[in-house]
């Protein structure tokens, strides 16, 4: 049974799937490596200090923009930080680059402890080749393995952002030997597919006669994401809900209570359904879709540093 650790100084709460410590008690145990605490007023204040460069991006050392040549695929444009293992792989959510506020966050993180990052753009997205108009869950799922296969060296934590965080478990599955931690934000698991099928019959019907459906979003100026019907079938061949998630490892799954996009219950059936006895669900109850307010990129870099701790001590 599930067990609610509530953490008032955080604002969050904690659904322990596991037997193990987990990160409410790692948070207790010591602050995070990059991370000072001060008191202000009579209370504790956590911050980040990102480095210098971070905050400076006019003096920041840019991470250079490489590519990955693929045999008749697109190539893929991605950034990386060679150093210790275990690595870490930022994914992006659906139509997201890799320049987005997380990721260029992880990354600094990354290079403050000499760890390996990666972070790049999916095909048809950003810097990457490909059209976008032909591109299906499928495909980025092939781009997640190229980059754990051809790109990434030792074991690997994989940081998944919404369809990132779909994505992430389907290269848990398919990489069981190098992916040895899952991280997501507000994973969006069976999204697409699982909001397609909770419209009436009668509107299903006439986005397939258009072939596309314009998805409401606050994100895009447009105020909506065109989606085509053939993503949606497409997608409906990658569900993981309909039956166990044969993934092992260790697994965080974060997730904003204001998110209007995927409800955060979807990471409780994620958690319900992974085969690990080492699961997390961390709840914030005033973040959104997006998760990335300084409080959620906080809790993301503690939970990256809890993950990186624990697995250091088991890796050769």
């Amino acid at each position: 049974m599930a067990a609610w650790v509530p953490c008032l100084r955080w604002g969050w709460a904690a659904v322990n799937f596991g037997r193990h410590r987990g990160l409410s008690a790692s948070l207790a145990r010591k602050p995070p490596r990059a991370w000072w605490l001060s008191v202000k007023n009579g209370k504790p204040q956590y911050t980040w200090e990102r480095s210098f460069h971070y905050q400076h991006e006019g003096c920041r050392q840019k991470t250079p923009l490489s590519f990955l040549n693929r045999p008749e695929r697109p190539s893929l444009a991605y950034k990386r930080l060679k150093g210790k293992t275990p690595g870490v792989i930022f994914i992006p959510g659906y139509l997201s680059n890799m320049n987005g506020n997380k990721a260029v966050a992880v990354e600094e993180f990354c290079k403050s402890l000499g760890h390996a990052f990666i972070r790049f753009d999916y095909s048809g997205i950003g810097s990457s080749d490909g059209n976008l108009a032909e591109c299906t869950v499928g495909n980025w799922r092939k781009d997640v393995l190229s980059v754990l296969d051809d790109i990434a060296e030792g074991p690997q934590i994989l940081v998944g952002s919404s369809l990132g965080g779909w994505l992430m478990l389907h290269a848990a599955i398919a990489r069981p030997e190098k992916v040895i931690a899952l991280i997501g934000i507000a994973t969006a698991a069976d999204g697409v597919v699982t909001q397609f099928h909770s419209l009436p019959v009668e509107i299903q019907k006439e986005i397939e006669m258009k072939g596309e459906w314009s998805l409401p979003s606050k994100y895009t100026e447009e105020g909506f994401y065109k989606v085509p019907y053939s993503f949606i079938k497409e997608a409906e061949n990658h569900c993981l809900l309909h039956s166990p998630i044969p993934v092992t490892c260790p697994v965080r799954l974060l997730h904003g209570m204001k998110d209007e996009i995927v409800p955060w219950h979807r990471s409780l059936q994620v958690a319900d359904r992974l085969v690990s006895p080492d699961v997390d669900v961390i709840l914030r109850k005033h973040s959104d879709h997006r998760m990335k307010e300084k409080a959620d990129i906080h809790l993301l870099i503690c939970t990256i540093d809890d993950l990186i701790d624990k697995l250091s001590t088991v890796i050769p």
